[in-house]
């Protein structure tokens, strides 16, 4: 299982008129947990879609559980607790900066060709640097 985490500081303008952190920006968090879980790898999604991948989002769930607020620093875990094929999931656990669970989330990508827009495997490359974290499972 690989598993990153991130601190993100809410700002104001994430919130709403009730001083929440609106929900939509959940997804944002999300993008940056995972292009930032990759960049600790060494991988970069600019490279793979420069070589001709993209990862459009297939699925997205999440939920709320308690809200987040103005100035709270977000720990997110982020997990792939599965070795991709032409699918990835990630999971997400939001914490706040007292430890407190706030939301838990799942995203499931795909990964597509540039050129004929199908889905197609997983880089070579990128599948070389997860495999570690997978050595038990397989």
């Amino acid at each position: 299982m690989f598993n990153h985490n991130i601190e993100i500081r809410v700002r104001y303008a994430e919130t709403d008129k009730m001083g929440f952190v609106y929900y939509g920006n959940y997804a944002t968090y999300f993008e940056v947990a995972r292009v930032e879980s990759f960049r600790s790898l060494g991988f970069s999604y600019k490279t793979m879609e420069d070589q001709g991948v993209m990862m459009p989002v297939l699925e997205y769930k999440t939920k709320y559980i308690k809200p987040a607020v103005y100035d709270d620093l977000l720990i997110v875990k982020t997990f792939i607790k599965e070795l991709p094929g032409t699918r990835i999931r990630f999971e997400y656990e939001v914490y706040n900066q007292d430890g407190v669970l706030l939301n838990v989330a799942e995203t499931s990508l795909v990964f597509v060709s540039s050129e004929t827009k199908r889905p197609c495997p997983m880089p070579d490359y990128f599948l070389d640097m997860l495999k570690p974290y997978f050595t038990n499972e397989l």
